[in-house]
């Protein structure tokens, strides 16, 4: 009993964020966690090596996890048994509906729908659906053929090699922010936090970041979606990220070419990393949503690393006049704060602009520019006065002094660089 509760204290941490990474109902996750430590201490007798407590005990969580959604499944009425692709994930907020096949379908017609359940889920060859529908063949092939192309544009996902990478500019393109006198819009904004790509198969996405004064480009980022992937049984997609000339937090082994990879999820509520891995010292190293202190200060965003949210819409906890800024104190702060045009290389976009205290990086401001699709089209980061003042010796206003700046609450801050993607050219 006494060794069960020692080897219990000292990994309950990483089972609590075990459990609650998956399931976002807090109650829920508490009895689920309540009936996995009575398991585990009844079962406590037949582990034979305690060195193999943690993996023995996050298993037992992931079968009570497993048991928690396919209660859930059943009360959601999904027929699992009937579904070729996975019903649910885990979210969240808890169940994560995942057949976007099926969501698509149900966007189409009747005559859509039922031409392409023939072809894809019955496996029938043209001239068979011809006979049973009593139609001419070429009729047949010309409804398949219509049936599919409105499928693919109502499918959230870009097909593999679709998605080019163009090229970005050495130099920042010229903008101007202009204040429309229109309320904001809300926007799904699906995009990875500070990465800008959006975890789904087949996309593709480079950025670049510009320092301020001069715009000059700095680091180049190209990121791609590579497939599928699990950590710790939450499903989500493999993305490489080739970093060239790569800022001073991203470098690795002082090269000037960085290569990591990550693994994300995106939920209907959501965006989020569940683990990072790269080369050192030609040691492959590896960190997941489990491993606090080399993750979460890094990778983690919003409270209890739930990610950033993708549903937004203002909120009212963020007030600006001109370069002022003023909010409640504490950590999280993320609102949609105006509506902007944005003139950048030449075209026009219609944006929100959304601000962002903390979550990204203690005492940094972002201001992020999205359109109506949910797309970054400029991304600014302001640094606190004092920020890093150990590493840098000097003050920001000392550093750019002729730079931009915001206040917010009392506090200057100054901008540092810009950040833009391929989706502007």
């Amino acid at each position: 009993m006494g060794d069960f509760d020692k080897l219990l204290r000292k990994e309950m941490p990483v089972l609590e964020r075990f459990v609650r990474f998956r399931i976002g109902n807090a109650h829920d996750a508490d009895d689920v966690l309540q009936e996995t430590c009575i398991a585990a201490f009844r079962n406590f007798d037949g582990l034979k090596d305690e060195n193999f407590f943690k993996p023995w005990l996050l298993g037992i969580a992931r079968h009570k996890c497993n048991d928690y959604f396919r209660e859930k499944a059943k009360s959601m009425e999904i027929p699992i048994d009937e579904l070729r692709e996975p019903a649910f994930s885990y979210g969240v907020q808890g169940v994560t509906t995942v057949s976007v096949v099926r969501e698509t379908l149900d966007l189409l017609g009747d005559k859509d729908k039922h031409m392409l359940y023939l072809y894809y889920f019955k496996d029938l060859p043209q001239d068979e659906i011809a006979k049973r529908l009593g139609l001419p063949l070429g009729t047949v092939k010309s409804r398949l053929h219509n049936a599919k192309q409105r499928f693919k544009k109502k499918y959230p996902y870009i097909p593999k090699g679709e998605s080019e990478m163009k090229q970005l500019p050495e130099k920042m393109p010229e903008y101007k922010i202009t204040k429309i006198d229109k309320p904001p819009f809300e926007v799904r904004w699906e995009e990875l936090m500070g990465w800008f790509i959006v975890p789904k198969p087949g996309e593709k996405l480079a950025f670049g970041i510009y320092d301020q004064p001069g715009g000059k480009r700095g680091e180049l980022c190209e990121l791609e979606v590579t497939g599928k992937a699990k950590v710790h049984g939450i499903e989500g997609v493999e993305i490489t990220a080739k970093e060239y000339n790569p800022s001073e937090a991203n470098i690795i082994d002082n090269n000037k070419k960085a290569e990591r990879r990550f693994v994300a999820q995106l939920t209907e509520t959501h965006c989020r990393f569940l683990a990072e891995s790269h080369i050192e010292n030609g040691v492959k190293q590896f960190f997941t949503f489990l491993d606090a202190d080399e993750f979460l200060p890094n990778w983690g965003f919003g409270e209890n690393n739930c990610g950033n949210e993708v549903q937004l819409k203002q909120k009212g906890i963020m007030h600006t006049d001109g370069d002022t800024i003023s909010t409640e104190e504490k950590s999280f702060l993320l609102d949609i704060v105006g509506r902007y045009k944005v003139e950048i290389n030449g075209k026009e976009f219609d944006t929100v602009c959304v601000i962002d205290l903390w979550q990204y990086e203690d005492y940094v401001v972002s201001q992020q520019f999205l359109d109506k699709n949910g797309k970054t089209v400029l991304w600014r980061r302001f640094n606190r006065d004092d920020w890093a003042f150990s590493r840098y010796k000097k003050k920001w206003t000392e550093i750019l002094p002729e730079n931009e700046r915001l206040t917010v609450n009392g506090e200057t801050f100054v901008h540092w660089y810009d950040c833009i993607t391929d989706y502007i050219m």
